[in-house]
């Protein structure tokens, strides 16, 4: 059985399929929007700033690939009656999902627990695990109605092993993790969606480098040098994979 260590990407790896990527606009979400669209993939694209979204939009189509979409939508303030409105919108212009990338994130405070902030805290699990929880949760008719869809949560080697000074950051991917767990397990014997999590490592963006300032950036693999972890779980390579730990690198 191919692994996403061995897994090679071909421009057909996702070839007819519908795949929905928050943090679209940048760092590792745009390298997997345009690698899933140079694999044949329609990409919705959800982020915040929706210049950034154009760009990835313009590559896209420059390249030849599907038209995508744009989603604009700010995970700081994502509620429920925003969730209803998005899953009915996508259910009334594409009908089924048969991936969703879970990639935004914040970083927040790095501070001892001591001293950490209350509403910073709040802010992190807002973006990180809440409105996580209400896309999937939104999203899950559309992912039924695919023949094997596949939902990727980002952890953190932070969120595998808690770090001093990580606070809410480290919390919220431990809470990711248990997102994922819980809900493959829930969808295991009764779906066809697969639920992974991936932890990217070491990357040179933005995030990683507001996180190590003192690291020289360029000593860290680019998203797109990360990808085929990204490609392999959103192609048809890794169905029956569900409920995995997995690490891009």
């Amino acid at each position: 059985m191919t692994t996403a260590k061995d897994f090679q990407i071909a421009p057909d790896s996702l070839a007819g399929k519908t795949i929905l990527v928050t943090g679209a606009g940048d760092g590792i979400g745009r390298s997997a929007a345009l690698t899933y669209a140079a694999c044949g993939a329609t990409v919705l694209l959800l982020g915040r700033t929706e210049s950034k979204l154009d760009k990835v939009y313009d590559e896209i189509e420059a390249a030849g690939g599907a038209q995508p979409a744009i989603l604009p939508v700010d995970l700081a303030t994502f509620d429920e009656p925003q969730a209803q409105t998005l899953a009915a919108t996508l259910v009334d212009n594409f009908g089924r999902l048969d991936g969703l990338l879970h990639n935004a994130s914040i970083l927040g405070e790095r501070r001892p627990f001591a001293s950490a902030g209350y509403q910073p805290w709040c802010d992190v699990m807002q973006v990180n695990v809440n409105a996580q929880f209400l896309l999937t949760r939104c999203l899950l008719p559309l992912l039924s109605a695919a023949p094997a869809a596949s939902v990727v949560f980002t952890s953190s080697g932070v969120g595998r092993n808690g770090r001093a000074y990580w606070g809410a950051y480290a919390a919220s991917k431990f809470a990711t993790e248990g997102m994922m767990q819980v809900l493959a397990d829930e969808l295991e014997n009764t779906s066809q969606i697969r639920v992974n999590s991936l932890n990217p490592g070491a990357t040179n963006t933005a995030m990683r480098r507001s996180a190590y300032p003192g690291e020289t950036p360029t000593d860290n693999p680019s998203p797109a040098q990360i990808m085929p972890a990204y490609v392999y779980l959103m192609s048809d390579a890794s169905v029956g994979v569900t409920g995995q730990a997995i690490n891009a690198q």
